[in-house]
């Protein structure tokens, strides 16, 4: 293209254009390295008076079409020109050249695909008006006009659009129009769709998911309600995997949806063809309120001791899963039977082991419980099933216990160390000082109280096991295996012993030196160093205690020592 020319374009000088082309009238058809035209360049910068005098000049240029197969009309609609785009299309339809209006890009977007995507309606339904054929392009990506349309939620558009016998639907990834309005929960949309075209109800995307797969995985009750109204064999779709709708709303726990597939279809599917049932999924996937709305249904209740191709029931996964409860709620239906086998001839405690990992919680204790509870003469499998679980947990400890120790060990010096350093400098500065009398130079001041007697007791046992903790801790690295694995119990009695006798040497040496004043202070702290162990034994018990109130007689402390 001709420098001048371009800078014309560009900036919408007309006079210059008008003059290049008076000299020499084909360089109007000059193009740039990108293909683009002088119409073409106006048209991103959206100088309507000079796109108005170049189609003057020369209207063929309407039908060029630069690198990546835009026309000017194309190249206005992206630019965000509208009126300039009416423009073109008038010009387009008043020269007939209705294949400038219809050419697609090199993604294969005509003009129409990009003012719907712009949001561009007035001269989206203008378009529609011009040229219906625009309604049946799709590009590469499976996108037709209406597609995008209900992506958008454009109803008016939507409408146009359908007013077409032959107008595509199509979208991406397998997807059609009614994918979008069920996507965006539009149910008008969808009625209409379901008047005129209902065959997209049934049509799978690359996923094997229909609209009312759909539907019910995205909780769009509204849209769901008006498929089975228009089409109660809807409920009944099974995909193409075998997977039932019942089932997908399982997965994601939608108690409104399954409730109303069942008040259309009373005995909508509710397994696949492996026998897993959609109480299965749920108990798979943890959600005890639908696992509650199943035990609750009629229609759903042949459901409860159903197998799955290995043969277990929601009671085998509830307690692979290790969920108290689903399983409390599974045991309190009448028609549960804990007896089941599956087809290796195992219980559903032998499922335990896969939870192998939720050993050493009170999940799996109330579990083992639970089940024990529920399946008395298995109590010696279940006790059995707990020594080998605690033998493996055993044996995964010892390979981590010199770690663990390591840390354990540097922390509880740091503190025995911390307290022995303290306790032995209260020893030698004593309250109340020392005698300087004759008689008794060099003795403490107060030897003879009572309170002070009390404080050199405690602080010598406070100093005493603080070392005797500090030196327990340095030879724990001679790393023999059965020290390192119980000498922590001891060390922890030790330290709270430490703790007792450092309060009580505290609050024995502040009464010596400032009773009676503060003699409520020495009480209190003594008070404090007695209450604080005790509260914080029974926060750290506190789980424990209220699964024992839980369970009543069910609970069973033999079943606890993992944790």
């Amino acid at each position: 293209m001709d420098r001048q020319l371009l800078e014309a374009a560009t900036s919408g000088d007309t006079v210059s254009m008008r003059h290049i082309a008076l000299h020499d009238p084909g360089v109007l058809l000059g193009e740039t390295p990108q293909g683009n035209t002088c119409l073409h360049v106006s048209s991103i910068s959206g100088h309507e008076r000079f796109c108005r005098d170049v189609l003057a000049l020369n209207p063929s240029l309407l039908s060029a079409v630069n690198a990546g197969g835009e026309t000017p009309l194309i190249t206005a609609v992206t630019s965000g020109h509208v009126s300039l785009a009416s423009v073109f299309l008038r010009c387009c339809r008043e020269r007939r050249l209705d294949e400038a209006i219809v050419r697609q890009d090199s993604n294969g977007f005509n003009v129409l695909h990009h003012a719907i995507r712009s949001g561009h309606k007035e001269l989206v339904l203008e378009l529609i008006a011009a040229d219906p054929a625009l309604s049946k392009a799709v590009n590469k990506y499976g996108e037709s006009p209406m597609f995008i349309a209900v992506m958008r939620d454009f109803t008016d558009v939507f409408e146009a659009l359908l007013q077409i016998p032959d107008s595509a639907h199509s979208g991406i990834s397998g997807f059609n129009a009614l994918h979008a309005a069920v996507r965006n929960g539009n149910s008008d949309i969808a009625k209409r769709i379901m008047e005129t075209r209902p065959e997209l109800a049934r049509e799978e995307d690359v996923n094997k998911n229909t609209p009312m797969h759909l539907a019910v995985l995205w909780h769009k009750i509204d849209v769901l309600r008006v498929l089975l109204e228009h089409d109660q064999s809807l409920g009944y779709v099974v995909s193409t995997d075998g997977i039932s709708l019942l089932s997908y709303t399982a997965k994601r726990g939608h108690i409104s949806i399954a409730r109303a597939l069942l008040n259309h279809c009373p005995d909508a599917p509710y397994c696949d063809a492996s026998g897993w049932t959609c109480l299965h999924a749920a108990v798979w996937c943890g959600h005890t309120e639908f696992v509650k709305f199943v035990l609750g249904s009629q229609q759903l209740r042949k459901v409860i001791n159903m197998r799955d191709e290995y043969g277990r029931t929601a009671l085998y996964l509830a307690v692979q899963r290790c969920n108290p409860k689903m399983i409390a709620a599974l045991l309190l239906h009448p028609d549960i039977d804990v007896t089941v086998l599956n087809n290796r001839g195992a219980p559903p405690t032998w499922t335990l082991p896969d939870a192998l990992n939720s050993a050493k919680s009170l999940k799996w204790n109330e579990v083992s419980m639970l089940m024990l509870k529920a399946d008395p003469k298995r109590a010696i499998s279940i006790y059995n099933l707990h020594k080998e679980i605690k033998d493996k947990i055993t044996d995964a400890s010892r390979k981590d216990v010199r770690s663990l120790t390591q840390t354990y060990t540097s922390n509880t010096s740091l503190v025995a160390i911390l307290i022995a350093t303290i306790t032995f400098a209260a020893a030698f500065t004593l309250p109340g000082g020392y005698s300087s009398d004759a008689e008794s130079q060099g003795l403490p001041i107060m030897s003879r109280k009572f309170a002070f007697q009390a404080f050199l007791i405690s602080d010598t046992l406070a100093m005493c096991s603080s070392l005797a903790t500090a030196f327990i801790c340095v030879i724990a690295r001679w790393e023999d295996l059965e020290f390192l694995i119980y000498y922590r119990s001891f060390t922890k009695k030790l330290m709270w012993f430490a703790y007792m006798a450092t309060t009580t040497a505290f609050a024995t040496g502040l009464y010596t030196v400032l009773a009676p004043r503060l003699l409520w202070l020495a009480i209190a702290i003594c008070v404090l160093s007695v209450l604080l162990p005790i509260l914080t034994k029974l926060l750290g018990a506190w789980p424990v205690l209220k699964l024992r109130f839980r369970l009543g007689q069910t609970f069973k402390s033999e079943l606890l020592d993992m944790v």
